[in-house]
């Protein structure tokens, strides 16, 4: 009598993917604690340079003299630099697995609107993290700058967006920055286990889309205010 042979699964080495996808659902709600946080400074240059670098000199020197100048900035840089680095290990960890799933003759490979925005996310991301890079060597740094290099952080902000592709480049930024918000809400409620209903559904479908316009217009006005000249 002829038997069949069922081909063992494959031995997964690493965390478990529901760890995984717990890494990423938290750094990236943390990710958008910090984006509000970060817009709401950066509306601060509609109030006038002299309000945005006081808000700027404000920020370096939060906590003193119990903490060091710039200690606060430092504590949330760390933060941020592990938070990145847990997201992206995660994040390129299901990845891999995911590939490798889609390469196997038993996996189903997704269609249409799920692929789309898994493929989304993970380019995006990419693209974001090159974003960031150039945002910090922009700002931060000025290795690189538009409008040239200043010592006042109201004078590099009005000088890059007083150039159409300075803001070109942040609006196309803040597409993919959209798309990442928008699915990244909703996995992460998926991830955490919130999605418990069609009611909690929509509500999620809903707070996703309120939290997403919110961040992308939030960072946009400042930009596209320069340079229509609304701000001198």
């Amino acid at each position: 009598m002829a038997t069949s042979t069922v081909p063992a699964p494959a031995t997964r080495t690493g965390p478990p993917s529901i760890l995984l996808k717990t890494i990423v659902a938290l750094t990236g709600l943390f990710f958008i604690g910090y984006l509000l946080l970060h817009m709401y400074g950066n509306l601060m240059i509609l109030s006038g340079r002299e309000a945005f670098d006081a808000y700027a000199h404000h920020i370096r020197t939060f906590g003193e003299p119990m903490l060091p100048e710039k200690g606060l900035l430092w504590v949330l840089r760390i933060a941020l630099l592990a938070s990145v680095a847990l997201h992206i290990w995660a994040s390129m960890s299901l990845w891999g697995r995911a590939g490798k799933a889609r390469s196997s003759r038993y996996a189903m490979k997704r269609q249409g609107y799920g692929n789309f925005y898994a493929k989304a996310m993970r380019w995006g991301g990419l693209a974001l993290l090159a974003f960031v890079v150039f945002h910090l060597l922009h700002f931060t740094t000025q290795t690189v700058t538009i409008g040239g290099a200043h010592a006042s952080p109201a004078a590099r902000v009005t000088e890059t967006f007083g150039i159409w592709w300075g803001v070109l480049i942040y609006a196309v930024a803040m597409v993919f920055l959209g798309m990442h918000v928008l699915h990244g809400i909703w996995g992460a409620a998926m991830t955490l286990g919130l999605n418990t209903s069609l009611e909690r559904a929509e509500k999620i479908r809903l707070t996703s889309i309120l939290v997403t316009t919110l961040i992308v217009v939030g960072f946009l006005i400042p930009p596209f205010a320069i340079l229509l000249g609304l701000i001198d």
